[in-house]
């Protein structure tokens, strides 16, 4: 083998950023496999490449004393007609390279120079997509196989499979969706975008993508559900005093969140308060619908809701879904039940004619100031 391999893997080191070393390791260790496969299993070899580029394999043997194996070992008398400084316990290096080798030598190196080339390739494609992940990407409707819509990413073919899809997208070929970058994979077959439509983080993508005060920090997201094609409720908290998180992720005339609609198919979305406090937020959460009381178990993770009679089938949503999708947003269970619409004035009534707690700290101040 000439020199060739030597200016090839310079350019590849240069082009690829493949370093030589790395390969040349790789190619070390196929050159020992495919002398064993050829000319026998030697237990010991090693591979050494010459300046002007010829491989050479040496069979290396231990001086002994008194030889029991011909193929490992070589005696102190035999080691010293070779090199008189050789001692028991050295280690001799027999070249045994086969005239038939430089064949063989010459097709594993272009194997195994091509095989790190696409493996250098996948790597870096993993690198520069890995930062992709749980984010939104920009994809074009290439081809619809069966239920499985083929995608193009920045050059980049993924496929949207139907179990990942909304129910309300009509693919047709050259159409642009944003999609949520699920995971970077990497197979056989090269590296691969998994993405969704249907993932609550698309929501949340979105949302960022129109409200820029969340990246600035001021608006925080506190958690999503999502029936994807259908209804979302999102969770927000503002960490500034004066700023509406609700407001804000509205938009001036409602813009912001219609935009996400819009990109949704007109999926409906919920933008919920957040609260600390497992009442306030899951009455919140039960929005449209109003509340009458709330009695929170912590133990049982449980908060039993009053709603008005006229309101509770606004509460519990078609088939369930508002109440399923405000358990999910605030992680308690809600039993639902329901009030009499002419009992709610005579409930309130009497609660206000209750004394607060600021009435009673009021009245006991009064009570301490006449003993002084």
């Amino acid at each position: 083998m000439s020199s060739e391999l030597f200016n090839l893997l310079d350019e590849i080191e240069e082009e690829k950023g493949i370093s030589k070393d790395i390969v040349l390791d790789a190619l070390e260790s196929a050159l020992i496999s495919a002398y064993k496969k050829n000319f026998g299993a030697v237990s010991d070899i090693n591979v050494k490449f010459s300046e002007d580029g010829e491989i050479k394999i040496y069979a290396r043997k231990m001086v002994v004393e008194e030889v029991e194996d011909r193929e490992t070992q070589i005696s102190v008398l035999d080691a010293r007609d070779i090199k008189p400084e050789y001692e028991v316990g050295d280690i001799v290096e027999f070249e045994v390279t086969p005239a038939a080798f430089g064949r063989i030598a010459a097709q594993t190196a272009r194997q195994v120079v091509f095989q790190r080339i696409r493996e250098a390739e996948r790597e870096k494609m993993v690198d520069e997509y890995s930062g992709r992940e749980n984010n939104i990407a920009n994809a074009v409707v290439r081809k619809i196989d069966r239920r499985n819509v083929m995608l193009d990413i920045d050059g980049t073919e993924s496929v949207l499979m139907s179990n990942e899809q909304v129910r309300h997208d009509n693919y047709k070929v050259g159409e642009r969706y944003k999609v949520f970058v699920v995971e970077v994979a990497d197979s056989v077959k090269g590296v691969h975008l998994v993405v969704s439509r249907s993932h609550p983080g698309l929501v949340r993508c979105l949302f960022e993508l129109e409200v820029p005060e969340i990246s600035q920090g001021i608006i925080e997201f506190k958690g999503i559900s999502r029936e994807a094609g259908s209804r979302s409720k999102i969770a927000v908290a503002s960490t500034v005093r004066n700023v509406d998180p609700v407001g804000t992720c509205i938009g001036p005339k409602g813009m912001r969140v219609q935009n996400v609609i819009n990109e949704l198919r007109g999926e409906k979305i919920d933008i919920i308060r957040y609260s600390d406090d497992p009442a306030e937020f899951v009455s919140n959460a039960l929005s449209p619908a109003d509340v009458v009381s709330i009695n929170v178990i912590p133990d049982q993770k449980m908060c039993k809701v009053v709603v008005p009679e006229s309101q509770l089938s606004l509460a519990i949503g078609r088939e369930g879904q508002n109440v399923r999708l405000a358990a999910r947003l605030t992680g308690w269970k809600i039993d639902l039940s329901a009030l009499p619409d002419e009992q709610i004035g005579e409930t309130s009534d009497a609660a206000a004619d209750e004394p607060t707690e600021e009435d009673m700290q009021r009245e006991v101040a009064e009570i301490l100031a006449r003993e002084d």
